[in-house]
């Protein structure tokens, strides 16, 4: 055995897997898959027979959770897919600078400042007003596989 130290040049995160897998088989409709290494709320699934040398299919039909794009896979329902780890946050929005991102407050009373608006433009717009009118807004950040955006918008009331 060597006595000299080992250097360890990490490149990787924490290890937490982005996805896990799930039989294609026990997805259901409102859920997430991964299609086209995109992550999908389910809005269809439908189960073809088995044919007569084969699998089962499941045919999923999903909306991209951070574009809006449909997409769709056909999968043997005995094989595994991707499902996104997908997490939703609540922060409350501080300020909004003029290039488009927001300052958030984290539970921990940090703040948050590498998130965009969202692109929706009604939710866009809810934000920017309420924002505007002095009100005391709660955002809903969506996370998943390394992505964030601003999905729902609550109002605490107005400043004190």
């Amino acid at each position: 055995m060597s006595d000299e130290e080992h250097q360890f040049d990490s490149k990787a995160d924490a290890g937490a897997s982005k996805t896990f897998p799930q039989q294609a088989g026990t997805i259901r409709k409102n859920g997430y898959i991964v299609i086209k290494s995109r992550p999908c709320k389910v809005v269809e699934v439908s189960t073809s027979k088995t044919g007569k040398h084969g699998h089962a299919k499941c045919h999923f039909v999903g909306i991209d959770i951070f574009n809006g794009k449909k997409l769709e896979d056909i999968v043997p329902s005995s094989h595994n897919c991707d499902v996104p780890h997908v997490t939703r946050t609540d922060y409350q929005l501080i300020d909004i600078s003029e290039d488009g991102f927001v300052s958030l407050l984290t539970e921990t009373g940090n703040t948050k400042d590498d998130l965009r608006l969202p692109t929706d433009e009604n939710l866009l717009s809810q934000i920017k007003d309420g924002f505007a009118d002095g009100k005391d807004l709660v955002v809903t950040v969506m996370t998943a596989m390394g992505e964030e955006q601003i999905c729902a918008l609550k109002d605490i009331g107005p400043k004190n």
